[in-house]
């Protein structure tokens, strides 16, 4: 083995160590590894140079189609988010289960479907506020339900090209780096179908034992502050004709319905089975999470009619809170008469006073000193009055701009289109991915500012970095050296180098990123088929799987690290059903994947 690739596997293990060992951002740790790839002193016959690789070498990686793909999914997906299709999807398959076990089927399968269309880490950050809200209702311990709603997305992803950034990162390699004809939308289907069927049978059958029984940090944590918020049933609602429970207006988390205003009228005692009509005005209490949730809700608009005439359209808002003072011309005087939407260009949305609830209709509260109004405004809202006498405190809320609800049917036909494009192999999925992410924009189902906030640059640094990483095992000799060892271990037999090949990948996987795990045994598998002369083929699908098949730690998989906090887990939480579940996904890849895609 020559010094470069000693140098190499030196960093590469120092990369390893740093992300198992300490707090420190994978971006940043792996950057720095290929930063130090650039300048380290090589001793070599003529004398020393610098860097085992050219700048050229180590950068490459972020030109990669894999990579751009992942950026431009992440568009894509903010566009079925901001106009509550994933919302609405969530909420209307979760239902209300009777036992832990039909909360489980029914919580999986549709998150394992969209997350074979979706990159899976934002069906997670999508669904974990979804799935905590839904345990309340039910009263599910979210320990039970989060690791599965992880383990589901992981599965999920294994079903299509685009289900996770880990497949196309390997699909970019396979088309820049191999005369391999490049990765079908549907090629991995064959083998991640099964092993999503496996899995969820075995979370199922001993998930609600192997699982830990505990409440999540986040849900003994209480908001003291209840706003008074009302809303109306339009004409040509969904929710007109419907129940309150069928509406899904029971047992809402952190808020009820507090009575129904009807034709002059007051129904103070709300039933789950009084049905709602159209122009009927709702009044809720609750906390302000339950609020932004509830102005996203489809059906429900806002009862006062001032939110429609502020200058600026919907989507381009958000919701503030701020805390009148005593020095505020709102101050005694009613929400109607302080004319916020002249003075402020805002509406007052809701009202929230030390715990009291607030009687009468919104307009007619007359303000205090210390009342905390929500109120929806421009972006520039809280730059503009942060140091204002009106207000105490101006904070805007994160995520609660108004769901565009008219555009959720666009947004899905650009998903579908994009996914048949490049499934039929009209578009590259690159191309696909790009005229979706387009028609998003152009159609406002995200705006340009939101389109580019949505693209997770630090994944994208750790993709491009771990490319240059893998970049060095091979131009290093180190891959081919690796390979070799590999292959006096298991011997010739491809079918145990395959598994070798996987349980690298796996391992790999479990103590740092699936995107740098991937991308680093690739270059072993190549120089291990090119050595054995079989098809790299079966090899490029078990890396996929196992590159995405982490269960066993909450360091391997980003959405395992997402659910950790909300599922109030432990590290060996995960070893305890992980372990298994990394097992029978092995046995499964292996044993099917060259019977489908042969040697």
């Amino acid at each position: 083995m020559g010094i470069e690739a000693v140098i190499v596997l030196g960093v590469i293990g120092a990369v390893l160590a740093a992300l198992m060992l300490t707090r420190i951002a994978a971006d940043a740790i792996l950057v720095s590894a290929l930063t130090l790839l650039l300048v380290v002193p090589v001793p070599k016959s003529g004398g020393i140079t610098l860097g085992v690789l050219t700048p050229k070498e180590a950068i490459g990686g972020f030109a990669s189609t894999g990579l751009a793909t992942v950026a431009v999914l992440f568009v894509v997906v903010t566009g079925l988010k901001e106009t509550g299709g994933i919302d609405w999807i969530s909420t209307r398959l979760l239902g209300r289960p009777r036992t832990l076990r039909s909360g489980m089927v029914r919580m999986a399968a549709p998150v394992a479907g969209m997350s074979a269309f979706l990159n899976n880490t934002p069906v997670v950050a999508l669904m974990i506020p979804a799935v905590g809200d839904w345990c309340k209702r039910t009263g599910l311990s979210p320990s039970k339900v989060m690791i599965p709603l992880s383990y589901a997305a992981i599965l999920g992803g294994t079903c299509s090209l685009i289900g996770t950034s880990t497949n196309l990162v390997v699909a970019g390699m396979v088309m820049d780096q191999t005369e391999l004809d490049d990765i079908g939308m549907f090629d991995i289907t064959w083998i991640g179908v099964p092993c999503v069927v496996v899995g969820l049978t075995f979370l199922l059958l001993l998930g609600p034992k192997l699982l830990p029984n505990r409440g999540s940090p986040a849900s003994v944590m209480a908001d003291p502050r209840e706003y008074t918020l009302e809303m109306i049933v339009p004409e040509g609602s969904a929710l007109a004709g419907k129940t309150v429970e069928a509406a899904g207006l029971r047992n809402l988390p952190g808020c009820f319905l507090v009575e129904v205003e009807r034709e002059g009228g007051v129904m103070a005692a709300v039933g789950p089975d009084s049905v709602l009509r159209a122009g009927d005005r709702l009044v809720f209490a609750g906390v302000v999470e339950a609020i932004k949730d509830l102005q996203a809700l489809r059906g429900l608009t806002p009862a006062t009619d001032q939110v429609f005439k502020l200058d600026s359209p919907r989507y381009r808002r958000r919701l503030f809170e701020a805390v009148v003072s005593r020095t505020s011309p709102a101050a005694g005087r009613t929400i109607r008469e302080g004319r916020f939407r002249n003075t402020y260009d805002a509406v007052v949305i809701a009202v929230a006073r030390e715990g009291e609830r607030l009687k009468g209709k919104l307009g007619d509260i007359e303000l205090k000193p210390g009342d905390t109004v929500l109120l929806e405004a421009d972006p520039g809202f809280a730059e503009r009055h942060r140091n204002s006498r009106d207000f105490l405190l101006v904070s805007a809320l994160e995520d609660s701009t108004p769901r565009r609800h008219a555009r959720a049917p666009l947004a899905i036909v650009f998903l579908a289109g994009m996914v048949a494009l490049a499934a039929l192999g009209v578009l590259e999925m690159l191309a696909a991915a790009l005229l979706a992410a387009g028609l998003m924009v152009f159609s406002r189902c995200c705006t340009i500012t939101e389109a580019r906030r949505s693209i997770d640059w630090s994944v994208l640094i750790v993709i491009g970095a771990a490319l240059g990483l893998g970049e060095a095992l091979r131009v290093s000799g180190a891959s081919s050296d690796i390979a070799l060892a590999i292959l006096n271990v298991v011997g010739t037999h491809p079918w145990l180098v395959l598994i070798a090949i996987y349980v690298i990948t796996s391992l790999a996987t479990e103590v740092i990123t699936n995107n740098a795990a991937v991308v680093l045994v690739f270059p072993i598998a190549v120089d291990a088929v090119n050595r054995l002369d079989v098809s790299l083929m079966p090899f490029v699908i078990a890396i996929m799987i196992g590159g995405s098949a982490s269960f066993a730690t909450p360091l391997g998989y980003q959405t395992n690290l997402m659910v950790y906090g909300p599922g109030g887990y432990r590290f060996a939480d995960f070893l305890r059903i992980g372990v298994p579940m990394n097992i029978i996904i092995g046995i499964t890849t292996v044993v099917l994947t060259p019977l489908i895609f042969p040697f």
